[in-house]
């Protein structure tokens, strides 16, 4: 049994990583500020003996004892992070230097989730690791995108002066239950417009394009991730290399929830990347993963979620 902090573990990947590591048969310390995590998304662990909520802000420094460290703290939707951008640039790189400093005063393995985002509006398709992106670092994208980056660098350089055994991982667009219902994100919106019988927001044309990985075959990965050897320090590229419009999002949305809502169309944000496509090469070669979920079967199963959320 190892004894695991998972920061921002409140949140949508924090509570199913936290559920996946318990079955796992590990200790699990799940630290969160709740500004956009849930007490809901794990409330069905607090009777766990092996599991403990501790509210915590990472931008301040946390003393604890740990083996294993997976930094997910982090507003991770345009809506959120746009919010409070200079705090949300906080969380990412005073976040990373605090837990980075707790990996080193505990001899811990940490792992970074990174994000496809660091590839920016990218000018190669798919992106692979090697591609260092085209990032706008002045635009309202950039608190996430950019603190993203700095993470990574922090990471990488404590790795380099300390010797800390270090693990990241970049996460492409990835859905499932325990979404935020109004974060923003592109699956989460249609479905509840969907279900609420409303028009279907598209912004642009419709044809940017995007790739989907279900929740449980991003946490796969990233458990994978972890437990490989010290020599694979990332990045590594996680997401569903099967590319779909957004339009063909919307379209399949609809015909699965059946309603008769319509697509309209709104201007495109800015810095709204055009293409996003993960090369998945190094994480079939090297974790031995890639995604098994289609897009049909995690969508009905998310559909499901917000259905019997808002229900209730």
């Amino acid at each position: 049994m190892s004894r695991v902090l998972v920061t921002g573990g409140a949140g949508f990947l924090g509570s199913h990583l936290c559920e996946r590591l318990l079955r796992d048969g590990h200790d699990v310390l799940c630290v969160d500020n709740f500004f956009t995590g849930s007490k809901r998304n794990v409330a069905q662990l607090l009777n766990h003996p092996y599991f403990e909520l501790m509210r915590h802000d990472v931008t301040f420094p946390l003393y604890v004892e740990v083996d294993r460290i997976y930094n997910l703290a982090c507003p991770a939707s345009p809506v959120h992070y746009q919010h409070d951008p200079v705090q949300t640039t906080k969380t990412s790189v005073h976040g990373a230097i605090n837990m980075l400093g707790l990996a080193k005063r505990v001899k811990a393995r940490i792992l970074q989730a990174s994000t496809s985002e660091v590839y920016g509006d990218p000018e190669i398709h798919p992106q692979t690791e090697g591609y260092w992106g085209k990032v706008n670092p002045i635009g309202i994208r950039s608190c996430y995108d950019e603190g993203k980056r700095c993470a990574e660098t922090l990471f990488f350089d404590y790795h380099r002066q300390h010797r800390l055994d270090i693990k990241v991982v970049r996460i492409f667009n990835t859905y499932g239950p325990h979404m935020h219902p109004n974060d923003g994100r592109v699956v989460s919106n249609f479905i509840v417009q969907a279900l609420r019988g409303e028009d279907i927001t598209l912004y642009g044309d419709g044809s940017q394009t995007r790739s989907f990985c279900y929740v449980d075959d991003l946490i796969e990965a990233m458990v994978r991730m972890m437990d490989t050897d010290a020599t694979l320090t990332g990045p590594v590229n996680i997401g569903n290399p099967r590319e779909f419009t957004i339009r063909e999002l919307a379209e399949k949305v609809i015909a699965l929830v059946g309603g008769r809502s319509r697509l309209i169309y709104q201007p495109l944000p800015a810095d709204d990347p055009r293409q996003r496509q993960p090369d998945i090469s190094l994480a079939r070669e090297r974790l031995g993963w890639e995604p098994k979920i289609g897009l049909d079967d995690g969508l009905q199963r998310t559909i499901a979620y917000f259905r019997q959320l808002l229900e209730a």
